[in-house]
């Protein structure tokens, strides 16, 4: 980006169910220009651009050599192309999660990126949740985690499998809590209601010792977004739909305190909501402006897909062993 730009020229590609979002975020920003909208059907390509001022457009080519930075919320399979003729025009990118469908062409993106000096930032939106920030510091080499994530169904999202669409949000909060390589994968996932898999489970065993069971549902009756950690000396509890943390650590005295673990102390932890898509769009701004490294790299983006793609490779595996 030129030093002499005063606003940060944005696009945003695809404004489906999310991309409207990232519009709306990026045109009340005071640093940045909403250049232009891009969606493959024009009504609501012109409907978005003329609610947020910027210019529509119908192929994500077009906006080339108007904008230096773009949000891309098209369909995963999609994800590889469009990012690539950005990268290559030498225009950064947010990129919704999942960064891309194989880790062949996430693999090409980050070679692009890095051999341009570019930034590629993945929309795993739970790192900038309140709650995620709060267990900065506080959560130190766990040994054991529990996640649920479990959703009403919902059509969008089902072009591909709740691996991709949901688990993958924990697999990426998990690889940064426990900053370990893998040992093994065991996972199992079963089709509904769609055509992919839609409620899958995953143990995933890391080189430190750590155990993590990961549980993905999009056929739920509720909503919930669940993850306890067990670590030494302390047991701590987030509840991310309602910005809630509970911490159970030793006292320290090695004496009963009477409540409900002995000799523990309970702490229960409140967060207001906030706005965690205005606060991912915002640290992608700011590491373009600053040319840092943004807060969710490729590489981040790239290490949860290679798991995801793990786990879907087992259940296809299993169920295939299974039906015959």
């Amino acid at each position: 980006m030129a030093a002499n730009i005063k606003k940060l020229r944005l696009g945003v590609v695809g404004v489906g169910y999310l991309g409207k979002f990232h519009a709306e975020k990026y045109a009340a920003m005071e640093n940045v220009d909403l250049v232009g909208i891009v969606d493959a059907n024009r009504d609501i390509a012109d409907s978005i651009a003329s609610r947020f001022g910027a210019r529509p457009f119908y192929n994500h080519q077009d906006l080339i050599g108007k904008v230096d930075a773009v949000s891309i919320a098209v369909p995963t399979p999609d994800h590889f192309v469009v990012s690539r003729d950005f990268l290559e025009n030498d225009i950064d990118v947010l990129i919704e999660k999942p960064i891309t469908a194989t880790l062949d062409e996430a693999n090409e993106l980050i070679r692009l990126s890095e051999s341009r000096g570019l930034i590629i930032q993945v929309g795993h939106l739970e790192r900038f949740n309140p709650a995620v920030a709060a267990l900065q510091g506080v959560v130190k080499k766990p040994m054991f985690i529990e996640s649920h994530r479990l959703s009403i169904y919902k059509d969008r999202c089902t072009d591909v499998s709740v691996v991709l669409d949901l688990m993958i949000h924990d697999i990426d909060i998990i690889l940064n809590f426990v900053k370990s390589d893998i040992k093994s994968i065991h996972a199992s996932g079963i089709s509904v209601i769609s055509n992919h898999v839609d409620i899958a489970n995953a143990r995933l065993s890391f080189e430190t010792g750590c155990v993590a069971n990961v549980t993905a549902s999009r056929i739920s009756i509720k909503n919930e977004r669940k993850i306890r950690l067990f670590q030494k000396d302390a047991y701590i509890s987030v509840d991310f739909a309602n910005h809630d943390i509970t911490l159970i650590r030793k006292n320290g005295t090695g004496a009963g305190t009477g409540g409900i673990v002995p000799g523990a102390d309970i702490q229960k932890l409140s967060f207001l909501k906030g706005d965690a898509l205005e606060d991912e769009l915002t640290s992608f701004v700011n590491a373009i402006i600053l040319r840092q490294t943004p807060e969710v790299t490729g590489q981040m983006g790239r290490d949860a897909l290679k798991i995801a793609l793990n786990i879907m490779d087992q259940i296809r595996a299993t169920n295939a062993r299974f039906s015959q």
